[in-house]
């Protein structure tokens, strides 16, 4: 999973903020559990419910901290270089709690209810990771969290989860399917395709003679994957697809990417163990992209995902928009002595261009993780009852975290919108296992 820059993460933070830091335990003393000043109050009310200053100020002293952003010096720095403030900050994070307060009021009105047992399910299959009951209270108070709180979490987690998926696409419209195709052309220009016959490490004898056997002809290269490969994509002849969909070691990729179409590598040795790899194919974009079907069709599916997530957010976003709207919301003015406050004035020399200040503006609007934001384990506040982890394939396969893939998120993610319920992330990983890094 890839870290979000502080600018990238406060949106998203929003709607999973009590799940991750625990919040929901914060009580009104001077300090929290982990030395942050609090100051008591009422951030904001939803329909008559409240949103506790003290909630919000934990977060982002928790987000300040993990972006070694404790100084006061730091934080201004930060805050006038991405064109923000104290105030402007503490509205992002109450925007992410009145979300977090809607899905609470209004869920069931997407059909969305969770139970009790639901819940217990979930708080039973977190604990049961611990060894004991005192390593488990351990890891609850790491964060600030009761076994009560915990399950509130958990529950929240599941509504959030249902509702977001009540607005699912099945089938996005070819609008967006050619708006994320063409970002797609432009990124995997170049992408190559591959098959692989894997020995054991110590087999070089018999992985030497298939090689030979291969470049005389006289043995096709997919039936040798069959006969003789290790992995398990040696049902598929040892298509492995392509590597802008995936990230392969580096001896593979380097093997890879000195190979033309058709050309069949010598023996490459890995800790996985000695490959022969042929390069399949290679995807060369299209001058102008007028129809997603000039892709090939391991494009289309990520394509498809990415459209149907993005116009699922969207739909998210309105429906969040017009609960808001209807709603009775009050964010009061922000107190003095709140530790995240500083005199800006200090720093007002320092900031950013405009464009670059805009520009970082737009990734903090856009950006993807609130799924993955929904933890709810306290070990590590990542993977939760409902959360949507990334995919992993069979044996060492795992997301692929290429350069590609992460402009096309970001591209799809600014399109989304700037709610905090923005939900585009990356699809399914490859099949095969073990040229590709874990």
């Amino acid at each position: 999973m890839k870290k979000m820059s502080f600018a990238k993460s406060i949106l998203a933070a929003g709607l999973a903020a009590a799940c991750v830091w625990g919040l929901a335990g914060c009580t009104a003393e001077s300090t929290s559990s982990n030395g942050v000043k609090l100051t008591g109050g009422v951030a904001a009310t939803v329909n008559g419910v409240e949103i506790a200053e003290d909630d919000v100020t934990i977060m982002i002293e928790n987000q300040r901290a993990a972006n070694s952003l404790d100084t006061e010096d730091a934080w201004g720095k930060y805050l006038a270089q991405s064109g923000s403030t104290p105030e402007k900050m503490r509205e992002s994070f109450i925007d992410g709690f009145i979300g977090q307060e809607l899905i609470r009021q209004f869920a069931e009105e997407r059909g969305v209810t969770v139970d009790g047992a639901q819940v217990e399910e979930g708080f039973e299959k977190t604990r049961s990771n611990y060894a004991d009951d005192e390593k488990w209270q351990e890891a609850l108070k790491s964060k600030n969290l009761t076994e009560d709180t915990y399950r509130d979490n958990i529950r929240f987690s599941l509504l959030y989860q249902g509702v977001t998926d009540s607005f699912a696409v099945e089938n996005p419209s070819d609008e967006s399917m050619l708006t994320y195709g063409k970002m797609f052309s432009t990124s995997y220009n170049g992408a190559k395709k591959s098959s692989h016959i894997l020995f054991e490490a110590g087999d070089e004898a018999t992985a030497q003679q298939v090689l030979d056997q291969i470049n005389a002809g006289t043995l096709d290269f997919a039936a040798a994957a069959q006969q003789y490969s290790k992995d398990s994509s040696a049902a598929d002849g040892g298509n492995v697809g392509w590597d802008k969909l995936t990230t392969f070691v580096t001896e593979y990729q380097e093997a890879l990417d000195g190979l033309e179409v058709n050309q069949v590598s010598g023996l490459v040795t890995t800790d996985y163990g000695i490959h022969i790899i042929k390069c399949t194919e290679v995807f060369t974009a299209p001058e102008e992209l007028t129809d997603v079907n000039q892709l090939p069709a391991e494009f289309i599916e990520r394509v498809r995902t990415y459209a149907a997530d993005s116009e699922k957010s969207e739909a998210l976003d309105a429906w969040l928009k017009e609960k808001r709207d209807a709603s009775d919301v009050v964010i009061n003015d922000m107190p003095e002595g709140l530790p995240y406050d500083v005199d800006m004035s200090k720093y007002e020399t320092e900031g950013s261009s405009d464009a670059e200040a805009a520009s970082d503006g737009a990734d903090a609007a856009g950006d993807g993780s609130g799924a993955d934001a929904q933890g709810t384990d306290p070990a590590d506040g990542a993977e939760g009852a409902a959360g949507e982890g990334e995919a992993a394939g069979e044996g060492e396969a795992v997301n692929g975290d290429a350069a590609a893939e992460s402009s096309a998120a970001t591209a799809a993610d600014t399109a989304a919108g700037d709610a905090a319920a923005n939900a585009v992330e990356g699809s399914s990983a490859s099949t095969s296992s073990q040229p590709a890094e874990s």
